[in-house]
């Protein structure tokens, strides 16, 4: 367990808490919206495609006694009969239809039950910028048309409607918003016109049946969250390997030399100890005689 003790180095730790997170998020955040949207466009070309073939039904058939419209009746095409009220035009603001900006224009129409349902009209270009275009009113006689049933957006807070250039004008279709802006109570849901109907403006079309990149986004997310505690048991065996190598590259350390040992109190150097020489001990040199012993010892042959 040694050689793992540097994973609890601070920098480790921050590395493995990175990992930990983002890898929880692929799981439970990311790869799941990306999975979600997939599975609605999905479910929302279904409809599309079974409207398609359907004939139009009454759009009594379909409202519900209260509540929001079920989003398996959304896309189902529905006759209308009623009147358009007048004067109660709605603009829903920053629309982008085929890639330019447009304005989709909403007006209550009452049914002849007398329940009111929201009528998306249509689409109109801004003019001089993003000043409202002028568009063609709502008859004001009673008529049948044929829509497209539509569950309301809903609102994000911050974005609350505005009274602009002589319109209401919101950012949403949602029903409860404007019918509180125009002082009605709608029918929870909203029907986009077909073409070439009475009151229509130019038709807004039907989306791509396409399921988009949104299951492929997905799987990429999910393996992101795969790779990225793979990528860090990667590099935590690498560095194992290259201490291990390290360790291996360092020189064995060289026996220490010994101190010589002391000399004994008293010994002398090498000059006055005795010494042999062939097979005998060395006598020390004599003193050095005075002239006088030296004449003594010339004479009589020896010396003192």
């Amino acid at each position: 367990m040694r050689r793992l003790k540097f994973l609890l180095r601070p920098g480790w730790l921050a590395l493995a808490a990175v990992v930990a997170g983002f890898a929880f998020m692929c799981f439970t955040v990311l790869a799941p919206w990306q999975l979600g949207k997939n599975t609605d466009t999905e479910h929302r070309n279904r409809l599309i495609e079974e409207s398609s073939n359907a004939e139009p039904v009454p759009v009594e058939s379909i409202l519900p006694e209260s509540g929001p419209l079920d989003r398996d009746d959304e896309w189902r095409q529905v006759t209308l009969t009623g009147s358009y009220l007048p004067g109660s035009d709605v603009l829903i603001r920053l629309r982008s239809i085929e890639d330019s900006p447009a304005y989709e224009v909403i007006t209550p129409l009452r049914l002849t039950d007398g329940r009111i349902v929201l009528v998306n009209r249509g689409y109109a270009r801004p003019e001089q910028g993003a000043v409202p275009p002028s568009f063609a009113p709502a008859p004001t006689d009673q008529v049948t048309v044929t829509a497209r049933a539509r569950v309301s957006e809903g609102t994000v807070p911050g974005k609350d409607p505005i009274r602009e250039n002589g319109y209401e004008q919101v950012y949403f279709i949602d029903a409860g918003q404007i019918g509180a802006t125009l002082g009605l109570e709608p029918v929870d849901a909203y029907f986009q016109l077909a073409p070439d109907q009475p009151g229509g403006l130019k038709p807004i079309p039907l989306p791509q049946l396409d399921a988009g990149p949104y299951l492929s986004y997905g799987l990429q997310w999910l393996a992101f969250g795969i790779m990225a505690p793979l990528g860090l048991i990667y590099f935590a065996r690498a560095e194992i390997r290259e201490r291990r190598r390290s360790r291996a590259a360092e020189p064995a350390a060289a026996p220490a030399t010994p101190a010589p040992a002391a000399e004994p109190a008293g010994a002398t150097d090498d000059i006055t100890l005795p010494r042999r020489r062939f097979g005998r001990s060395a006598q020390p040199e004599p003193a050095a005689l005075t002239a006088t012993e030296a004449k003594l010892a010339d004479r009589y042959g020896k010396r003192r």
